[in-house]
């Protein structure tokens, strides 16, 4: 279920393949889902704005989507993992990373597979 998208700045040096390839098995493990039920989309923000405008300087902001019920420490446990995990992925110079964990309600939280 976990519905992920990655918004970045278009000129960082990111392998999100190989993000992703790391990314669902460790969301599946911290929050009991299984790896075929996350689905990450990867989003070059056309334009950023960091900070005083550098364009050497990049933002990436993940938001993470799972049903509610998870313990605020699970939640955390996975922000902080995730982030590490970006930390791993993004090649160094000026970044923002940023990782949200959102809760959907499962009463109204609708998805199909055709």
């Amino acid at each position: 279920m976990p519905q992920i998208s990655v918004d970045h700045s278009p000129s960082l040096g990111f392998d999100r393949r190989a993000f992703a390839a790391e990314l669902h098995p460790l969301v599946a493990a911290l929050i009991g889902t299984t790896v075929e039920a996350c689905k990450t989309r990867f989003r070059p923000a056309e334009e950023t704005f960091v900070g005083d405008g550098d364009p050497g300087r990049a933002t990436v902001y993940l938001e993470l989507k799972i049903l509610a019920g998870r313990s605020p420490e699970t939640r955390t446990e996975l922000s902080e993992a995730v982030l590490d995990l970006l930390k791993r992925h993004v090649d160094a110079g000026p970044v923002h990373l940023a990782v949200n964990v959102v809760e959907l309600d499962g009463a109204v939280y609708r998805a199909a597979a055709l």
